[in-house]
């Protein structure tokens, strides 16, 4: 199956309370919700809970009992348009309406304390046990933070050692957790077993969670449930549905409460100039009801089909397959997009890593010379230490070996230093404990956090060192002479965005020697390393190349370093405030004097074209904003290397800020600088917006591009939201579904899915842009064909003494807006300016439409003058021409009327499809054909006539012809944009 990337045009939304969420009932004390606390979990004695929680439901139904029924009239009638006909039906003693809705509920009731593979987690919860022998499992993250890459969870360590599961109820301890928040990326805890001699006391973070909707993705689990319903971390950071309503039907909406005011002053004058005679409020109403085509009931309708029939187009495009319209309303608002935020990981790249460069600072090796490198690490591995022979120069000699002994360091580093585990999987000849116990290379794979780190280790085992076991507490390596490495794990110091790094400490079960092995970002690692002259000038060499760069370093310990390192280690972890400080505080202590080993170059592979898609955005007007949940190094390398940053444009990396003085000092940094791309992580960004929202976003909107890093999935919905609110303009989100399976939910949530980021540039370029002009050019002419009609009535009713008399009665005012002008009017969704390919080649045509010029008040007033301007020609023509019978002046006129109607369709047209003449012809035939039935109210005879011919054809031609002048002198003089590339 394909992935599907949703893509969704977003509008107006009202700001939340990240508090105040959907809960199991609309009242918010029936769940406990109360205040957020910090609360004590014991486990196996539910009697000691010292406060109230929440159910574990979610209700996510959009309607109940009580607000189905104003919900749906309410979302129907807040369109003018549907509300004015509805009081128009009524006049006419139409007294059955129908409403049909749908809703859905989801209900999640049902706590499981057991977790198995591809299981979703219920609840929010703290990882006990596992049934993996490393002690360890995966977490599938993607319907939480849309990143696709496998997350590792540890078990508390006292528990993970107890003989069963059942064995947890028997013991005397509990979880202290802290509040419920919406930072899903982050907390504090701790466990603490009582009956144990001495008592345990464990510290927990981010590693022993298992969030709600997560997966696991490998063994089983046992955990004890910290936070329920409203207070899930998923839940917090979802905010209530909304009906969307697109831009295009809102201006249209707006433009029929004009028309509907020019009708309330038309009828009032009919009215006046009968000096309010008679009962005359009545009068009113019957001028109101005669004059009721002024606001055009086959507006809604041409619309509604045309936003089906563009739906349609992009669904069957064959350059953009996999293409599906799931909000077939909105398909003209792709048209008008301002601003497309995108997600990263899945959505510009492909979210699979290969490893480009090794550099050692005296010596570079690419993908053409790791044969080299795999050399160094056999003879490593091979070659016993001896004398080297007296034949050879002993300069060169000395040289070959510290080189050889430096990448054999340094391939031995980048194979330690991770978070990587192998798994072993039958392959239908092998069964997986066979396959575990030898290290069978075909039925090894890599499960770890993040994909960079699987291709090192995969790079490493290309070259001949091997990581082929690992649990909790050791790692295996196998040497190229087949030889098993043994190291123990003492520490683990995962990657964190305010770290930068990641480092872990082993023992070599060999030789009992203890190292430090650290790898991290060159910003931080410069001044942890020893001196040296060329991390800068290398690390800026390979970033520009696009590849994301580690620095990697070791040191050497002592055992009385490190136990003294260990006492200082655990002390810290087990702050309940400010551990994060007190850690980093200890850690820190070690990261002192490192030696540099080496860098090592990884690319994140784009998607197919994502470089010309986002050249082809830009070109086009459209600001592309790069949210992720990735950290900054990460995100600032793919923009860079996906051309989102243009090589001549400078980044101005948004320091950290926690203080309302250093976010002045920083946006006063930022505002001198010109033309700058902006990069900005999540917890700089929270700071912003919560002291200069305002003056944030004025900043960042005039920057041509913008990455935000280590986003929530609250803060993209709020950027979003502000974008709308400070701009006014339309916004799309882009966001990725990584699998068929889990990513459905999101991929059936979006307006619009695509498979590939480049089908965006084909889906708004082509059929955005033609969606909006097409509808824009529909709506136009509806309106046209009935202020032309009224404009007739209207002229007939003065000249007749303001009677409050239909001109046309019948089948005549019925097959005017259906069988006689319908085709050729709905065929105005098969026009276009420019051929697909030259609307590709020149993206600077979209730019034109983002100033909302094919439908605004000057075109609609517009067209307004040239229906006051026919209706009144064919009117008095009639009038004038007309002999002796009333009858005459209903054929004259009518029928010039509809000739009228499909001249101007040829007029509008741009491009001529074989649909379109048919649909002239097949009116016009209509119409000849009817008249044969239509003698109640058309003389049959007389306009088989020379005179009604000739009267016709003046008539028609003097209300069509300076038109058709002036669209000539228009074009010859001030041609459109679009006609220079089609002529």
């Amino acid at each position: 199956m394909t992935d599907n990337i949703p893509l969704q045009p977003v509008r107006r939304h009202k700001r939340h309370d990240s508090k105040h969420r959907n809960g199991c009932c609309p009242v918010s004390g029936c769940c406990g919700m109360g205040d957020l606390r910090p609360r004590t979990v014991w486990l196996g004695h539910p009697e000691k809970r010292d406060q109230r929680y929440p159910r574990n439901v979610i209700n996510n139904q959009k309607y109940n009992f009580f607000t189905f029924l104003p919900g749906v009239l309410y979302n129907q009638f807040k369109y003018f348009f549907n509300l004015y006909f509805l009081l128009l039906a009524c006049s006419q003693f139409v007294d059955e309406l129908i409403f049909v809705s749908n809703f859905n509920s989801h209900i999640y009731s049902k706590l499981l304390p057991r977790g198995k593979s591809n299981q979703r987690v219920p609840a929010d919860m703290i990882f006990l046990r596992t049934t993996e022998r490393n002690g360890s499992c995966f977490l599938r993250t993607d319907q939480l933070d849309g990143e696709t890459d496998w997350k590792l969870r540890l078990p508390v360590a006292c528990t993970q050692r107890l003989p069963t599961a059942a064995d947890l109820l028997q013991i005397r301890s509990y979880v202290y957790a802290e509040e419920p928040n919406i930072d899903i990326h982050t907390f504090n805890g701790t466990f603490t077993r009582e009956d144990g001699d001495p008592p345990v006391n464990e510290s927990l973070s981010i590693e022993n969670t298992l969030w709600a909707s997560t997966v696991i993705a490998s063994g089983s689990i046992v955990g004890v449930v910290i936070y329920t319903g409203k207070e899930l971390r998923g839940v917090m950071n979802t905010s209530n549905p909304k009906n969307k309503m697109g831009l295009f039907d809102l201006e249209v909406n707006c433009l029929t409460k004009i028309l509907f005011g020019a009708l309330v002053v038309v009828s009032l004058v009919m009215v006046a100039l009968q000096h309010f005679a008679g009962r005359w409020y009545l009068q009113i109403f019957r001028f109101l009801l005669l004059f009721s085509n002024i606001v055009p009931i086959s507006l809604r309708v041409n619309l509604d089909l045309g936003k089906m029939v563009f739906s349609w187009m992009i669904n069957r495009d064959s350059k953009i397959p996999g293409t599906v319209v799931r909000a077939s309303t909105i398909p003209e608002e792709l048209g008008r997009i301002s601003y497309l935020l995108t997600d990263k990981t899945g959505t510009l790249t492909q979210n699979e890593m290969v490893f480009r460069r090794l550099h050692l600072g005296t010596v570079a090796y690419g993908m053409d010379s790791m044969d080299e490198v795999q050399s160094h690490v056999f003879s490593a591995y091979t070659q016993p230490p001896h004398d080297p022979p007296l034949s050879r120069a002993p300069a060169a000699t000395k040289v070959r070996k510290t080189i050889s002994s430096r990448v054999h360091e340094a391939v031995k580093a980048i194979a330690l230093v991770h978070n990587v585990t192998p798994v072993y999987e039958a392959n239908g000849v092998t069964d997986q404990a066979e396959a575990e116990q030898h290290y069978e290379d075909t039925c090894r794979v890599y499960q770890a956090a993040s994909p960079d780190e699987v291709s090192l280790v995969q790079w490493t085992e290309s070259v001949g060192l091997t990581l082929v076991g690992r649990d909790q507490s050791s790692m295996q390596l196998r040497t190229p002479s087949g030889q098993i490495l043994n190291f123990t794990i003492l520490q683990i110091f995962p990657f964190t965005y305010e770290s930068k790094r990641m480092g872990i400490i082993v023992r070599d079960e060999s030789t009992g020697e203890i190292t430090f092995y650290m790898k991290g970002a060159d910003a931080v690692m410069a001044g942890i390393v020893q001196y040296n002259d060329w991390l800068e000038e290398e690390c800026g060499n390979m970033a520009r190349e696009g590849l994301r760069v580690l620095v990697v370093s070791k040191k050497s310990l002592t055992e009385e370093q490190y136990q003294d390192f260990e006492a200082r280690y655990v002390q810290a972890k087990l702050s309940v405030h400010d551990r994060s400080l007190k850690v980093a505080t200890v850690i820190e202590s070690l990261e002192m004097e490192m030696e540099l080993l080496c860098l090592t170059g990884v690319e994140d592979q784009l998607q197919t074209d994502v470089r010309p898609t986002l050249e082809i955005l830009r070109n086009a007007g459209i600001k592309v904003w790069m949210l992720t949940g990735d950290k900054m190094e990460t995100a600032t390398c793919t923009a860079k290397n996906a051309h989102l940053v243009t090589r001549n444009q400078d980044i101005h990396i948004f320091r950290a800020v926690t203080t309302r003085g250093e976010a002045h000092l920083e946006l006063n940094s930022f505002r001198r600088k010109h033309d700058c791309a902006l990069v900005i992580s999540g917890d700089s960004l929270e700071v912003c917006l919560k002291y200069y929202e305002y003056e944030f976003m004025e900043l960042a909107c005039q920057s041509p591009a913008v990455v935000c890093c280590r986003c929530a999935p609250t803060q993209k919905a709020q950027i979003v939201r502000l974008l709308q609110e400070r701009t006014g303009k339309l916004t799309c989100a882009v966001g990725e579904s990584p699998r068929p399976h889990e990513g459905k939910q999101a991929s059936l949530a979006a307006d619009f899915s695509v498979t590939q980021f480049k089908h965006l540039g084909r889906l708004l370029m082509v059929h955005g842009r033609n969606s909006y002009k097409r509808s824009a050019a529909l709506s136009q002419f509806v309106i046209h064909r009935s202020l032309c009609i009224s404009t007739m009535q209207a002229v007939f009713s003065s000249v007749f003494y303001f009677a409050s008399v239909p001109l046309y009665q019948g089948f005549l005012i019925v097959g005017y807006s259906t069988i006689y002008t319908m085709f050729p009017v709905f065929s105005l969704v098969l026009d276009k300016d420019v051929k697909s390919e030259v609307a590709m080649l020149y993206p600077e045509l979209y730019k034109d439409l983002l100033k909302g010029r094919p439908l605004s008040f000057k075109t609609f007033l517009i067209w307004v003058l040239i229906s006051i301007y026919q209706g009144s020609i064919i009117m008095y023509g009639a009038m004038l021409l007309f002999e002796s019978e009333f009858v005459h002046i209903v054929a004259i006129s009518f029928t010039s009327l509809i000739l009228t109607e499909l001249l101007m369709v040829a007029l509008t047209v741009q491009t001529w499809h074989w649909l379109m003449m048919v649909a002239e012809l097949l009116s016009l035939s209509c119409y000849v054909a009817s008249l044969v039935f239509l003698h109640d109210y058309i003389d049959v005879y007389f306009i088989a006539t020379v005179s009604f011919l000739w009267k016709v054809t003046v008539i028609t031609l003097v209300s069509c012809l300076p038109l058709y002048i002036l669209k000539y002198l228009r074009r010859r003089f001030s041609p459109p944009s679009y006609s220079k590339l089609t002529s």
